[in-house]
């Protein structure tokens, strides 16, 4: 373990799939697992009690957004986001990269960094890789992320090249801050993940991830720039290619990834973190993920449905509730049906990480997730 607290240990592999511990200051992470996005320090609608009970181990916090506000030092006033949000396991913080690139004509990017106006005032702003690791330090969580650049999927070589190069020079000036910040005696138990970029192009992937393997040993290596308008084929291949340049004892975090048979697919391909809105987006605008595919809990089919949303589900919502019932809460425009849709939706996942973990424990990780994938993607179609 490291003097910050962060150590990684495989306990077994299936191919590239790992069974391994991730553990951190505060606490051990099971993997491979999946965090739920909390992007302004809440998981949108949830409770951090009920993401317990869901058996959630780690979270996301939002770098961007919480800069915006609170403020950093809002946060850092009262105890850090851990205090903040009343949530005692480990948090990852995003490094407001993606978010900053996603305002388009209301930024502009230099060699310094990303120039950008607010999305909530239109105040001027100004993310650099040393403020953002000194907005994440304030935070206090306990993985911080470096400063990309990020590009869509279907960017062009050039464009994507110069992206990840830039991402790489950014990376070395986040370590220097992150190095300096120990130095002075305010050093959080935190760790720094650096960010693989490159879009679709295998020579990208690559070069970046030689490039950060040749700068430091870091606690674990992020994998950016996917599902972002690529096709899921494409980004298959990137995580096999970045599978084979990165070092095995470390965990990998594909960001941005947290659809059910993305998951299954990016343990198969040795990722062992993953984060996305959508269990939450999803479970807000109707749709429940099941083990026989996506559905709309809007169908006039379910009005007097007496099921479960997934008869395989524990989560309390199938426990509890009927299809005809969460129906009927969509239509009467009540909250209750967003959460309780949006509790379904994490649990589902954190579940689905445990399957796969067992798995790959008892050694038949290839045929499980062969026989779920295939269940998930024969579904019939008016279940979506």
């Amino acid at each position: 373990m490291s003097e910050r607290g962060f150590a990684f240990t495989i306990d077994a592999t299936a191919g590239a799939a790992r069974a391994g511990v991730f553990m951190t200051p505060h606490g051990a992470v099971e993997t491979p697992t999946f965090m739920a996005v909390g992007t302004q320090a809440t998981v949108k609608t949830l409770d951090p009690r009920e993401l317990r009970e869901a058996k959630m181990q780690m979270i996301l916090a939002n770098t961007y957004h919480l800069h915006l506000r609170p403020g950093e030092e809002i946060v850092r006033q009262m105890g850090g986001l851990h205090r903040f949000m009343q949530w005692d396991g480990p948090i990852l913080t995003d490094s407001g990269g993606f978010q900053v690139f996603s305002l388009e004509t209301l930024r502009t990017v230099t060699e310094e960094g990303v120039e950008f106006r607010s999305h909530i005032d239109g105040s001027r702003r100004f993310f650099s890789p040393e403020s953002v690791v000194a907005i994440q330090r304030a935070l206090g969580a306990d993985v911080i992320m470096q400063l990309d650049h990020v590009v869509p999927g279907q960017t062009d070589a050039g464009l994507a090249s110069e992206a990840s190069e830039r991402s790489v020079r950014w990376l070395e000036r986040c370590v220097l801050a992150f190095e300096r910040n120990e130095e002075r005696g305010t050093r959080n138990l935190q760790a720094l993940f650096p960010i693989v970029q490159g879009g679709i192009h295998p020579l990208l992937r690559r070069q970046a991830a030689q490039a950060i393997r040749s700068m430091r040993s870091f606690d674990g290596y992020a994998i950016g720039g996917l599902s972002v308008g690529e096709a899921k084929s494409d980004m298959y291949a990137m995580l096999e290619v970045v599978h084979e340049e990165l070092p095995q004892d470390r965990p990998r975090y594909l960001m941005g990834v947290g659809f059910p048979e993305d998951l299954i697919e990016g343990v198969a391909r040795g990722v062992d973190l993953f984060d996305c809105v959508a269990p939450t987006r999803n479970g807000r605008q109707g749709t429940a993920f099941t083990t026989d595919g996506k559905l709309n809990v809007r169908r006039a089919e379910l009005r007097s449905d007496p099921r479960p949303l997934d008869e395989a589900c524990e989560c309390s919502t199938c426990t509890r509730f009927s299809r005809a019932y969460i129906r009927h809460l969509f239509a009467s425009d009540e909250v209750l049906g967003l959460r309780l849709l949006s509790l379904h939706n994490v649990h589902f996942l954190t579940a689905i990480m445990r399957r796969a973990r067992r798995a790959i424990l008892e050694g038949d990780f290839q045929a499980w997730s062969r026989d779920w994938l295939q269940r998930y993607h024969s579904r019939p179609a008016p279940v979506s």
